[in-house]
């Protein structure tokens, strides 16, 4: 029976590593895409409007970038979003470890 909530345990622990894991995937993820999908959807509406596609790639490429160092300059707010993801990497590794006790109760019992 031992044996059974040892690997119960183990087994609960590597769900938790895995959505810790897909949560921070996703926040970075999105850090990066935002950005391109900002630029592809103002192309859209420039298109709806009757520019032309490469005026109106330009134009949201070039307008995207001005949005990425306007968050670059602003103070703290880049230093933030990475320590924000930091935060959840940190919050995920000690949960994980965490296991680690009740495997080392579950054995010694």
């Amino acid at each position: 029976m031992k044996n059974i909530n040892v690997a119960l345990v183990r087994l609960l622990q590597f769900v938790i590593f895995v959505v810790f894991t897909f949560v921070v995937l996703v926040y970075f993820s999105a850090l990066l895409i935002l950005p391109l999908d900002f630029a592809v959807l103002f192309m859209k509406l420039l298109g709806v409007l009757g520019i032309n596609e490469m005026i109106s790639a330009a134009m949201g490429v070039a307008l995207a970038g001005l949005l990425g160092w306007l968050v670059y300059k602003t103070p703290g707010l880049g230093v933030l979003l990475i320590s924000i993801g930091m935060d959840m990497v940190t919050a995920g590794k000690e949960r994980v470890k965490d296991f680690d006790k009740i495997v080392e109760t579950v054995k010694s019992a």
